[in-house]
């Protein structure tokens, strides 16, 4: 039997707190891209939510320290990828800093509005950016859906107790 923590004691919440509790928390991979002045930026992320139906919007969480926040921070529009359980090593290449992350052997081309859209995704979307939220050393970027496809194959790439992972039957 696991000891309950006294709830009437208050407890500081640090970083590691929240990390540790979101590593129990199963969330879906995606590939957020943009194109910049000096070619297209990436980044993977598990904060992608739903966030209304109408207008359709959606959002997701990026680091200020990123080395994608600048041309995230001035973009007009971005593309969002729903990975595929088959793509945990791209999944990897978007989550490494100073990865060549649009180098071989990731397949792309340039979508609507310039960005950048990649190969065999399960899903995407170009969105347009409508606010980038401050929250601490991120922002929070919301996006209204302008295009995309939903029609991929595949089951989806999930992110769990710290490693990429798959449904299981």
């Amino acid at each position: 039997m696991t000891a309950s923590p006294d709830l009437r004691t208050p407890q500081l919440a640090s970083p590691d707190l929240l990390r540790s509790v979101f590593r129990r928390h199963a969330a879906g991979v995606a590939v957020i891209t943009a194109n910049g002045p000096a070619g297209p930026v990436g980044f993977t992320a598990t904060s992608l939510s739903s966030a209304a139906a109408e207008p359709p919007l959606v959002s997701f969480g990026i680091g200020t320290g990123s080395s994608s926040w600048p041309v995230i921070a001035d973009t007009e529009h971005v593309g969002i990828h729903i990975l595929g359980e088959h793509q945990q090593d791209l999944a990897a290449t978007f989550a490494r800093s100073g990865a060549d992350r649009f180098g071989s052997p990731t397949r792309w081309h340039e979508g609507p509005e310039g960005v950048p859209v990649l190969d065999d995704v399960l899903a995407w979307m170009v969105c347009r950016v409508v606010a980038r939220v401050p929250a601490g050393d991120h922002r929070l970027v919301l996006g209204q859906v302008v295009v995309g496809d939903p029609a991929g194959v595949g089951r989806p790439l999930l992110y769990h107790q710290g490693r990429f992972t798959a449904l299981r039957d």
